[in-house]
């Protein structure tokens, strides 16, 4: 049985860490990725669980009240916790260990602010989070302060639960 995005999203940890670093922005992202994914042939629940949960691990790096860009650039290892949150979250609920796993990696390599820029080799499914994060990304962390009410993210990722059991029928390119 699939787990579904609503699923994820109804669970208490997945409210306070997504609401912590933008609810509006992890839906943005996941809408994104479900395009990307569509597009290239990609496996389409893969990409948007990775893509809802791609900021799950974000620390609050706020200052007097508003999100300090250049702390979070400074310090953050956002992608390493919340592969670890991820991982844990999805084996709780009952996702496929494997693919559990394959969403922690893709989450943790959606971003190379922990690392030197340009050192990140990623396959398809990997480079596809990557991109449709940076897509929806604004500039000083902006896309962090957008808010969204919960019913509001449950509709919208109900949607794309819709499609991506409708894609689930298709043949997909491996994600090698």
């Amino acid at each position: 049985m699939r787990i579904t995005l609503e699923t994820i999203m109804q669970h208490p940890v997945t409210q306070k860490y997504l609401t912590r670093s933008g609810l509006k922005h992890a839906v943005d992202v996941c809408e994104r990725a479900l395009e990307l994914a569509t597009r290239r042939g990609l496996d389409t629940d893969l990409a948007t669980k990775a893509a809802l949960l791609h900021d799950i691990g974000h620390y609050e790096w706020y200052t007097e009240g508003k999100w300090n860009y250049d702390l979070y650039r400074q310090n953050d290892i956002h992608a390493i916790k919340g592969a670890e949150r991820a991982h844990k979250l999805l084996i709780r609920l009952g996702e496929d260990p494997a693919r559990a796993k394959e969403i922690s990696v893709m989450i943790l390599l959606h971003t190379d602010s922990y690392l030197p820029p340009n050192r990140i080799q990623r396959t398809p499914l990997q480079q596809l989070v990557h991109d449709a994060d940076t897509y929806v990304e604004q500039p000083g962390g902006l896309h962090h302060y957008e808010t969204m009410d919960i019913e509001d993210a449950l509709a919208r990722v109900r949607l794309i639960d819709a499609v991506v059991t409708r894609m689930s029928h298709f043949p997909r390119i491996a994600n090698a």
